[in-house]
């Protein structure tokens, strides 16, 4: 047992040790594989911009538009949906590659030894150096026509006394076209992967533009979420305050024997339950503030995440109330809204998808022709000692052509790559179809639920008001007859609960009359140039 125990604790005492010398290794390997143990660390994000320029005593002073205007500047969620548009913009750069220019050059120097093997190699021991340099180019149109072009020169010194001109120079310049005639011919096919990139790339800006549209509509909903949260704070206190001078009458009547000692637990009630409702409208409010700072950026910088709110836009609307029927808007909204745009650049990729893939089903035909020129020179028993302008000369003027043409075709009896690629696509565009249709449901669904909030809203205003200065006399009147000893206590503190209400219900019709027009300017798609927005491309 004693021996167990002793194997046991030495496999664990091994297995550590293994593990521990793994991990001592692995910075060494990646040392010696190039990877550096300091990796250079990314740029740092910028800090939120323009939030000190509202800041002012020790509060941060905000209209509507300057939350909308720093939430676009600041808010993470727009900086992460704009890379889509770089992406986009990368992928169009990346789609004119095949039409780049390849310059290539080289130079190789070889010598060689060997015994001979025949009495005609002109050496016992042949002694061959070889100095050769090649440049080229290359290019692809975007007709689909190659054209290549090489230039090469060699340099050949020998011992072999059989040899005609020892040192030698040769030198040779070709040009070379090959054309495809079926597959691959013409225009479309060689730029149709750039025509797809550019219609995605519209279909990001469409993307973003219509993530900015909900982005804004975030800002005004959270805007007025903390107004409204505000305001029904100060109606909350504001009950408080009347429901303890109720209790402060009702303790002094109590000390004169004017009223029963059981009466006095009423109003002390009220005074307890609405100062809970201050505290929960306290918190609510602090969580309306948090909820606003991280859409704005303004939690990003502690010294201004401190600072108070102070939002000066009131709900109460000015003005004439705006109107509208849902004809009007879903045909504004069917021609403005950026996801429609999407949908059909998305529709024009998929046919040119579609007709780059019956390209891929024909045959591959290509002609192919070539011109050359080609020169010697070196030390020559009947022309003597020449050099390489000698050489050149006979190149560029084509002394010595050679040329030729050649005509391939590949025909794939079967080809269920290219087959399956067009069903792919065909399939894509269906789909993408039905994508444009159900867009197009959810857009009319948003108008009409936009005009119908607006409506509600308008009515539940109007409604507030009246409920509000009833409410009012309502509690001045039940006041005049406590006073007068014709009601108790209840009565009063019922109407002045029944105020508090109506008032909340004011500032809430106010506000969603603002969150209506806001979503009513989303569903149609000028929710941006109501507020002033425009899209820039990012900088490259």
């Amino acid at each position: 047992m004693n021996v167990l125990r002793l194997w046991f604790a030495l496999i664990v005492l091994m297995l550590t040790f293994s593990f521990s010398a793994l991990a001592q290794e692995a910075p060494r390997r990646e040392r010696f594989l190039g990877i550096s143990s300091h990796q250079k660390p990314a740029a740092p994000l910028p800090a939120p911009q323009g939030l000190q320029d509202h800041a002012a005593n020790g509060k941060l002073v905000l209209s509507l538009d300057d939350s909308i205007r720093l939430a676009l500047s600041n808010n993470t969620d727009v900086r992460i949906d704009r890379s889509q548009i770089e992406f986009a913009q990368n992928n169009l750069h990346r789609a004119r590659g095949p039409f780049d220019p390849l310059a290539t050059s080289g130079f190789a120097d070889n010598r060689t030894k060997s015994p001979a093997i025949t009495q005609i190699q002109g050496a016992l021991i042949p002694d061959i150096l070889v100095q050769t340099t090649i440049l080229g180019y290359a290019q692809t149109f975007q007709t689909g026509t190659n054209f290549q072009t090489s230039f090469n020169a060699s340099k050949l010194s020998t011992n072999d006394s059989l040899s005609l001109v020892n040192p030698s120079i040769a030198t040779g310049l070709q040009f070379t076209v090959t054309q495809p005639l079926l597959r691959n011919f013409g225009l479309f096919p060689n730029r149709a992967p750039i025509l797809i990139a550019q219609r995605n790339l519209n279909q990001a800006r469409a993307v973003f533009q219509a993530e900015v549209n909900d982005i804004i509509l975030q800002t005004v909903g959270n805007y007025w979420n903390v107004v409204f949260t505000r305001e029904s704070l100060t109606v909350q206190r504001k009950s408080l305050e009347e429901a303890q001078k109720s209790y402060d009458h009702d303790k002094k009547a109590l000390g004169l024997g004017a009223l029963p000692p059981l009466d006095i637990y009423r109003s002390e009630s009220q005074v307890a339950s609405r100062r809970v409702g201050v505290i929960q409208a306290e918190y609510a409010l602090k969580q309306a503030e948090d909820q606003f700072r991280q859409v704005i950026g303004a939690d990003l910088d502690p010294a201004i995440r401190v600072l108070d709110l102070d939002l000066t836009d009131q709900p109460e609307p000015l003005g004439e109330l705006l109107s509208t029927d849902i004809a009007t808007t879903l045909t504004r909204a069917l021609a403005n809204r950026p996801e429609l745009e999407a949908t059909r650049q998305q529709l024009t990729s998929n046919e040119l998808s579609i007709r780059l893939a019956h390209n891929s089903l024909k045959p591959d035909l290509e002609l192919s022709g070539f011109y050359s020129g080609n020169g010697l020179a070196g030390n020559s028993a009947t022309a003597g000692n020449t050099g390489l302008g000698t050489s050149l000369s006979q190149v560029f003027h084509f002394t010595y052509p050679a040329y030729g043409a050649s005509l391939s075709l590949n025909l794939p009896i079967k080809n269920h790559s290219a087959e399956a690629n067009l069903a792919d696509a065909a399939v894509s565009r269906r789909r993408d179809q039905y994508q444009q249709r159900r867009t197009t449901q959810n857009i009319t669904l948003e108008v009409t639920n936009a005009v119908h909030a607006l409506e509600q809203a308008k009515l539940s205003m109007e409604a507030s008001k009246v409920a509000l200065d009833l409410a009012q006399k309502s509690l001045r009147a039940d006041e005049r007859k406590y006073e007068l000893g014709a009601e108790t206590v209840f009565f009063v503190l019922d109407a002045q609960t029944q105020l508090a209400q109506a008032e909340l219900n004011l500032v809430q019709a106010q506000v969603n009359f603002q969150i209506a027009v806001a979503r009513l300017d989303h569903a149609t798609g000028d929710l941006m140039e109501h507020h002033h927005v425009e899209i820039k491309e990012p900088s490259r």
